[in-house]
C-alpha cells in the first residue's frame, strides 16, 4: 500500500508537468492568435497556479506522509487538469477549423463579387463600342440612296456585328451561370403577357426575313403563374432566335403552348418550337447541348458560337425543367421545353390579348444618356419611328428636365445606369418620388450596356418598367416603348374618365 499512495503522488506530479507544459504551449498559440495586449498576464495565471500545485505535490511526496485519500485527491487533481486541458485544446481546434471555413466563404464571396464586377465592367466596356457599330449599320440601311452592293455590305457587317454580340452574351452569361451567380426568382408573372412581347418580336423578325410565323396556345395553358419569367423569356428568345436564323425564305416558325394540371397547384408548362430550316443531322443531334459544340454549316451561311443552346439548357435545368431536341438534316427541327409551374389562378377563357395598336408618331421621349454617339443613336432610331427626343447628359439633369416640365410632356424616358454626377437607379427612385400626377406612371426603360441579372433586378427595383441591354435591337425598342406607353396611356384614360387622382 505505501508504494502505491507514492506512486499515485509522483505520478500526479509527472502528470502535473505534462499540464504545465500543455498550458504553457497553449498560451503560446493564443498569444500568436491575437494580441492580448495588457491582458497578457491572465494567460500566465493558470501555469503560475499549476507551478504551485506542483510544488505542493513535491512537497507531500518529500516531506509529508500521505494517505489514501491524500494520495488520491492530488492524483485525481491532476487528471482533472489533465481533462480540462484536453478540453480547451478541442474547443480551440474546432474555433480555428470554424474560422478557417468562414474566413474561405468570405474569400470565396468576395471573390464572386469581384467576379461579377469584373464581367459587368468587361460587358459594358464591351457593348458600348457595339452600341454604336449596329446602330449606325441601322441607320445607314435605313437610307434609301444605297446601291445594292453598299447595301449588302452593310448587311453583312449588321449580322457579323450580331453574331459577335451574340457571342458577348453567351460568353458573360455562361460564366455567370459558372460562377453560381444566377438566382431563380419566385414572382408572381402573366403567362399571356410573357409570350405577347415574346410573339410581338419574333413575328416582326420573321416577317422582316419573309418567314412565316405560327403562334398556337389553348386557353388552359393562359394564367398567373409563379417564376422566373426573365429566363423563361430568354429561353423562348433563345430557341425562336436560333429557328428564325436558320430558317430561310419561304419557311416557317412556329411556337406552340399547352399546360397540363400535375396537382392541384402545379402545371407543367410544354413549349414547342419548331421550323423548316436547314436542320441538325442525326450524328450532330446528341451533341446539340454540348459546350462549343457547332455543326459545320458553312454550306449555309450559317455559323454559331456553340454556346448558346448549353446556356439555354442551364435555364431550363434550372427552373426544373427538360429540354429535348428532334431534327432532320435540310427538314427542319423540333426543340421541346417542359417546366414545372406554380399556377396561382386560371385566366377567363379567350384569345391572348394582342400587342396594344400604339403609334409612336409625335411621341416625346426623354433619351438619358452621358455618351453622345449613342444618344445619337438612340435619337436617330426613334427619328425614324416619328419620335420627338430631348437628350440629358445625367440623372440630374433628367431629374430636373423632367421637374421643370409640365406634367405628361414626357411619354417615355430612356435611362442609362452608368453616369457621372447621378446614376440611372438613383434618377429613376427621385422621378417616382415627385409629387406629380405623371410621375408614378411615366415609362422609364433601362438602356444600359449593364446586362447582368443584378443589374436587371436593380432597374426593376428602382421603379423602372424594363431593362434592355444595350446594344438594344431596334424592333425591340421599339415593341417595348409602344407596349408601356400604351399602358401608361389606358391608366392615365382610367384615372381620368373616373376621377380619380393618380
Amino acid at each position: 500500500m505505501f508504494y502505491f499512495i507514492y506512486a499515485m503522488v509522483y505520478l500526479g506530479s509527472a502528470l502535473m508537468v505534462f499540464n504545465i507544459i500543455g498550458f504553457i504551449r497553449f498560451a503560446q498559440q493564443i498569444r500568436k492568435r491575437k494580441n492580448w495586449g495588457s491582458q497578457n498576464a491572465i494567460l500566465i495565471v493558470p501555469v503560475v497556479l499549476l507551478v504551485l500545485f506542483l510544488a505542493g505535490y513535491l512537497a507531500v511526496g518529500i516531506f509529508g506522509k500521505p494517505d489514501l485519500i491524500v494520495s488520491g485527491i492530488l492524483f485525481g487533481g491532476s487528471i482533472f487538469v489533465f481533462v480540462m486541458y484536453l478540453m480547451l485544446t478541442k474547443i480551440t481546434e474546432r474555433i480555428v477549423k470554424a474560422e478557417h471555413v468562414e474566413a474561405e466563404f468570405e474569400a470565396a464571396e468576395a471573390s464572386n463579387r469581384a467576379k461579377a464586377e469584373f464581367l459587368s465592367t468587361i460587358s459594358h466596356e464591351m457593348r458600348t463600342p457595339m452600341n454604336v457599330i449596329i446602330g449606325l449599320d441601322t441607320l445607314a440601311l435605313n437610307e434609301p440612296d444605297l446601291s445594292p452592293d453598299i447595301r449588302h455590305k452593310l448587311e453583312k457587317i449588321g449580322e457579323s456585328a450580331k453574331h459577335l454580340l451574340d457571342l458577348i452574351n453567351n460568353i458573360l452569361e455562361l460564366n455567370n451561370a459558372d460562377g453560381q451567380l444566377i438566382e431563380v426568382k419566385q414572382e408572381a408573372f402573366s403567362l399571356s403577357d410573357a409570350l405577347r412581347q415574346v410573339n410581338a418580336i419574333e413575328s416582326t423578325l420573321c416577317a422582316q426575313k419573309g418567314l412565316t410565323y405560327i403562334f398556337d396556345a389553348p386557353d388552359r395553358a393562359d394564367g398567373q403563374y409563379v417564376g422566373d419569367v426573365v429566363k423563361l423569356k430568354e429561353i423562348l428568345f433563345a430557341l425562336l432566335d436560333n429557328a428564325v436564323k436558320y430558317t430561310e425564305a419561304p419557311g416557317t416558325v412556329s411556337l406552340s403552348l399547352d399546360a397540363e394540371p400535375v396537382d392541384d397547384t402545379t402545371r407543367m408548362v410544354t413549349m414547342q418550337i419548331k421550323d423548316t430550316g436547314i436542320g441538325i443531322s442525326e450524328e450532330f443531334l446528341p451533341k446539340i447541348f454540348d459546350l462549343f459544340s457547332k455543326e459545320d454549316n458553312t454550306s449555309t451561311g450559317s455559323a454559331g458560337s456553340g454556346i448558346g443552346l448549353a446556356v439555354t439548357k442551364r435555364y431550363v435545368e434550372l427552373l426544373g425543367g427538360t429540354i429535348k431536341a428532334e431534327s432532320e438534316k435540310n427538314k427542319g427541327s423540333l426543340f421541346t421545353v417542359r417546366i414545372p409551374m406554380v399556377c396561382r389562378a386560371s385566366a377567363i377563357p379567350g384569345k391572348m390579348p394582342e400587342v396594344q395598336d400604339v403609334s409612336l408618331e409625335g411621341k416625346r421621349i426623354l433619351i438619358v444618356e452621358d455618351i453622345p454617339e449613342n444618344a445619337e443613336i438612340v435619337a436617330d432610331l426613334l427619328d425614324l419611328e416619328g419620335c420627338t427626343t430631348d437628350l440629358a447628359e445625367n440623372g440630374k439633369i433628367a431629374l430636373d428636365m423632367f421637374s421643370a416640365s409640365s406634367p405628361f410632356t414626357y411619354d417615355a424616358i430612356l435611362m442609362d445606369l452608368r453616369m457621372p454626377v447621378m446614376d440611372g437607379i438613383t434618377a429613376t427612385r427621385e422621378i417616382r418620388a415627385l409629387s406629380r400626377e405623371d410621375a408614378p406612371i411615366v415609362p422609364i426603360i433601362a438602356l444600359s450596356a449593364n446586362a447582368f441579372e443584378n443589374d436587371v433586378r436593380q432597374s426593376l427595383d428602382a421603379g423602372m418598367n424594363a431593362h434592355l441591354a444595350k446594344p438594344s435591337d431596334a424592333e425591340r425598342l421599339s415593341q417595348t416603348l409602344k407596349r408601356f406607353i400604351g399602358e401608361a396611356e389606358s391608366i392615365r384614360k382610367d384615372h381620368f374618365s373616373s376621377g380619380v387622382n393618380i
